[in-house]
């Protein structure tokens, strides 16, 4: 059940036995979440983290007049939400992209496990330190790439946090984003948005069909994208 979330944190560093019961021991209930409901709802106050399991999930925030913006999205092996632990008001929401299996680690157990295990806590601390990482990626893309770029960018880093749990076949990954959903991502309308996949494709990067996204040309890919992975901190060294 937790294999997603061992290979997560186990890329940073080794992840032992022990360590893999206490992540266990932690979990206390898993749901099923359906597309375009909320995961965690902003202004609420968890008393757990919660793990994806399965599916894709995305940090959202609305604007007064409507606007939705995604902030950064999750995939298996990701907590979406281990910051409330600490900041316990949620100032944002994660909604379900997809059919989403979920599971609740109580925060009353991972404040035993920092003060049991100081490892296992400074993996769980580096996977938020990691989130902010792809926070500041994406507020440089939205900023300074330009969309094709970002658009790029956006499946490289994909690729590669859903190749580290096993989730890709051959240079291929499932992304169950509507063209609506990739606008909200990359802060475009929807034909602005068709037009960008349609330039990808058009130059021979990627294939894209029925939410099946193909890498092409990887190498290339890259040098659009601009795309350097040191901020996913996936070298396994001591932590």
């Amino acid at each position: 059940m937790l294999e997603s979330l061992y290979l997560n944190l186990g890329q940073h560093d080794l992840l032992s036995e022990a360590e893999k019961e206490l992540l266990a021991g932690a979990i206390s209930t898993e749901r099923h979440v359906a597309t375009g409901q909320d995961i965690v709802s902003e202004g609420s106050r968890p008393i757990h983290s919660t793990l994806i399991l399965d599916g894709i999930a995305a940090r959202y925030k609305v604007l007064e007049d409507g606007g939705r913006q995604f902030t950064s999205l999750q995939v298996p092996g990701d907590f979406v939400d281990l910051h409330a632990f600490l900041l316990k008001t949620m100032d944002h929401g994660i909604i379900a992209l997809s059919p989403c299996h979920v599971a609740a680690a109580d925060h009353a157990k991972l404040r035993a496990i920092t003060e049991q295990a100081p490892h296992l806590t400074r993996l769980l601390w580096l996977d938020t330190l990691v989130d902010g990482a792809i926070h500041r990626e994406w507020i440089v893309a939205m900023g300074r790439r330009s969309k094709t770029s970002h658009l790029a960018h956006l499946i490289c880093e994909l690729f590669v946090r859903l190749q580290v749990v096993k989730r890709t076949s051959g240079m291929s990954f499932q992304l169950p984003l509507s063209q609506a959903e990739l606008a909200d991502v990359l802060g475009l309308s929807v034909v602005h948005m068709n037009r960008v996949i349609g330039m990808l494709r058009n130059i021979g990067l990627v294939s894209w069909s029925n939410y099946t996204v193909t890498i092409l040309d990887w190498d290339l890919l890259v040098a659009m994208a601009e795309f350097d992975p040191t901020y996913l901190s996936m070298n396994r060294e001591p932590r």
